[in-house]
């Protein structure tokens, strides 16, 4: 089973640098401070840290023992367990090459805002001038400064999915760039990448330290971190809570794409990657933890200033309307005086009308943002109010670039390596690395059109979730009940040594495939349920994104995404089936003649 000859890391640290790297994403600075707001700050971490240990550590473990053993990339290891389970391998390349599709143009963005740093004002900072020199673009003061420059300037946004436009040249090149530096990174394999992830995955860290050290630091930052940490425990009777906590998990360390496997298939065979698959998910959860509470100090730091803005305003205008000295209100008594107002000069105030602003700090707090709208829109708005912004906004966008180019080397090494196993496929392509990043290349362009950023919300929503859950219950599954929890046992002894323990053997065998099927189930119904897929459009006239349904070219492209991976098992074990049942004819055949 294993190949011989085959490059390996140079020693163990590479190779869990080289895990932390991919699992250690955007994700963990992004989604997860995301969804601890939306599912009762800390009281979120109970089910998160569960699901760890009773689905995230095992199937790691898993993933990292197929891989070491077989010493080949998922396809090859599958097939090597079974040849109607190649299939698997290939679905979990299918998936990271969705991945591969889209991720990178994140990178892109990355780029584009790091470039546009580099100026005596953040072009995010305000709002540009109109074309006639009178005000500012109309655009711009219905949404945000933020808002406009992340979908006018570096989107250049259409109304809708059906609304197509040309290609953001500026975008394109941000794009190429990305996918050069990919290409350097991993042109010379396992050598050139294991350099790579000394620095792609420690320097993210020292930012995230220097990011804490000033967020903490800032006015209000404490009422983020509060935020953060006061449960809502009643969260934890929604199901929903439950399901994003495991989901978290499961997507944060990586199962199911093949990328786990093709790290583990150069790690020497008797290398302990029990001991490293416990360190890379404890290191994994501890910096989304970290992650949060550097978020969530910026968030209060954010949520303070709006708030205390909007209080500023409220001041003057009732200093203004009512004729009274400057200092006789402040922000601190501003709700007092609206109340004593309100008493004393009923008429005069009741004419404020629609001016008077209401002003709520756990309202501010409680706005929910996600994704792509917490890294450029959320964090944007907050480094354009701190002193220094510059230093800032090219530390931040530095550290989203290592923490996106890590999870890359990742998604096209989970492409590469099992691709590289397939003799017909390594014999005409001589260098599958270069072909592989110009193909994405070529077909990311699509998401840097004016409704690019329509498909790549596609793609995040529809391409891998489906798909991962599927990959990863087949792939426990086959280990435990095809090729047999005894027999997986014993590679597990002939490589480290020792045998399965109890806590392995109660989570691969019973727990994590219930917990699977659960999630699995769950999905579909929720997908069901759902009615039809929608999406955010920009609408330029309101200044905000607007709840859109999905045409029906898009919904049946979203049916093409969900099944064209999982289609991927049934399909090879049907050609394989049918492929032996030929051989098995045509050796009769002969034997008659014979």
């Amino acid at each position: 089973l294993i190949r011989m000859g085959k490059p390996e890391w140079d020693n163990p640290m590479q190779f869990v640098l080289a895990c932390v790297s991919y699992a250690v994403g955007l994700g963990n600075v992004w989604r997860f401070p995301y969804l601890c707001q939306m599912h009762g700050g800390g009281g979120f971490l109970i089910p998160y840290l569960l699901m760890l240990v009773l689905l995230g550590v095992p199937l790691f473990y898993m993933e990292l023992a197929i891989g070491q053993k077989m010493h080949l990339g998922s396809i090859g290891a599958w097939r090597a367990i079974s040849p109607y389970l190649g299939g698997v391998g290939l679905a979990s390349v299918v998936t990271s090459m969705y991945l591969c599709l889209y991720y990178n143009v994140i990178n892109a963005w990355s780029f584009w805002y790091l470039f546009h740093s580099f100026q005596s004002v953040l072009p995010w900072a305000e709002c540009p001038v109109n074309s006639n020199l009178t005000g500012h673009v109309e655009e711009c003061e219905r949404a945000t400064p933020t808002q406009y420059f992340f979908y006018r300037e570096t989107l250049d946004i259409s109304g809708s999915i059906e609304e197509n436009g040309g290609i953001h040249m500026g975008q394109a090149l941000c794009l190429l760039l990305a996918w050069m530096i990919v290409y350097l990174f991993i042109v010379k394999g396992v050598k050139s990448t294991g350099k790579v992830v000394y620095f792609t995955a420690t320097f993210p860290y020292l930012v995230l330290i220097i990011y804490l050290i000033r967020g903490v630091t800032l006015h209000g930052a404490i009422n983020g971190v509060k935020y953060m940490f006061t449960p809502k425990m009643e969260q934890l009777a929604n199901p929903t809570t439950w399901i994003n906590a495991a989901t978290q998990i499961f997507f944060s360390l990586g199962l199911g794409f093949g990328s786990l496997i093709a790290f583990a298939s150069y790690n020497q065979y008797n290398n302990n990657f029990e001991k490293q698959a416990i360190i890379v998910s404890m290191v994994n959860s501890s910096t989304s933890i970290f992650a949060s509470i550097v978020t969530f100090s910026i968030y209060g730091f954010k949520a303070t200033f709006n708030y205390e803005s909007c209080l500023e305003r409220v001041r003057l205008l009732l200093l203004n309307t009512f004729d009274l000295s400057e200092d006789t209100i402040s922000l601190e008594n501003v709700n007092h005086w609206i109340a004593e107002l309100n008493r004393t000069h009923p008429e005069q105030f009741a004419n404020l009308g629609g001016r008077l602003e209401t002003c709520d700090l756990e309202a501010e707090l409680d706005t929910a943002v996600e994704g792509t709208g917490l890294a450029f829109i959320v964090y944007s708005e907050a480094i354009k109010n701190m002193p220094v912004s510059q230093l800032w906004s090219v530390l931040y966008f530095i550290m989203l670039l290592l923490l996106g180019m890590g999870s890359m080397l990742g998604n096209v090494i989970a492409v590469i390596t099992p691709l590289s196993d397939l003799k017909f496929i390594s014999r005409v392509l001589s260098y599958p690395v270069g072909l592989v990043c110009l193909f994405c290349l070529l077909l990311g362009l699509g998401f840097t059109t004016r409704s690019g950023n329509y498909w790549f919300t596609m793609f995040n929503d529809y391409g891998a979730t489906f798909s991962l859950l599927f990959i990863v219950l087949i792939e426990v599954i086959t280990v435990c009940y095809i090729y047999g929890i005894k027999r997986f046992e014993k590679d597990v002894e002939d490589m480290l040594g020792h045998r399965l323990n109890w806590y392995w053997k109660i989570m691969l065998a019973g727990v994590s495939p219930m917990l699977l099927i659960t999630l699995f189930i769950f999905y579909i119904v929720n997908y069901i349920q759902g009615g039809t897929p929608t999406y955010q459009a920009w609408n330029k006239e309101l200044g905000k994104s607007v709840v859109t349904e999905y045409p029906p070219y898009a919904q049946a492209f979203i049916g093409l995404l969900l099944a064209s991976s999982v289609c991927c098992i049934p399909l090879t074990a049907l050609y394989t089936y049918c492929k032996k049942r030929n051989l098995a004819s045509g050796k009769r055949e002969r034997t008659v003649s014979a």
